[in-house]
């Protein structure tokens, strides 16, 4: 099996995947998992696809990831190995990784401030007097 490349996105966060037949480790920036993302629950997200279509273990994951925070940079992850996955096999992944809402991009991002007001939808004060 040859390297299989996706593109996940959330938020401001952009993670370009690359999955190949492996043991398991995932490196993201030419880091370990464990050193990038020190929450558990960070890892526990990246580790989603595997653990719904059962394959925990079969493929080595390197990632580059660029913008974003550590929560949109880790379901950016989740969602460009969910596509790598697919990839590899449309029939047998797809399925399960759809039903989990896995395939989705989540398309939610941070509303623009709008000019004469304090924040996006916030407004100043009003005075009557």
């Amino acid at each position: 099996m040859e390297k299989t490349h996706a593109l996940g996105r959330r938020k401001a966060a952009v993670a370009r995947v690359y999955l190949t037949a492996g043991k398991g480790n995932i490196t993201i920036n030419d880091r370990p998992i464990e050193e990038y993302f020190k929450e558990e629950s960070h890892r526990y997200i990246v580790n989603q696809p595997f653990a719904v279509t059962s394959t925990e273990g079969h493929f080595d994951v390197s990632v580059n990831i660029v913008g974003g925070g550590v929560k949109g940079q880790a379901e950016a992850v989740r969602l460009g190995i969910s596509r790598a996955l697919c990839e590899i096999d449309q029939e047998a992944y797809r399925p399960t990784l759809k039903e989990a809402g896995f395939l989705t991009r989540d398309a939610r991002v941070v509303e623009r401030k709008k000019p004469g007001q304090p924040g996006a939808r916030r407004r100043f004060q009003f005075s009557k007097r």
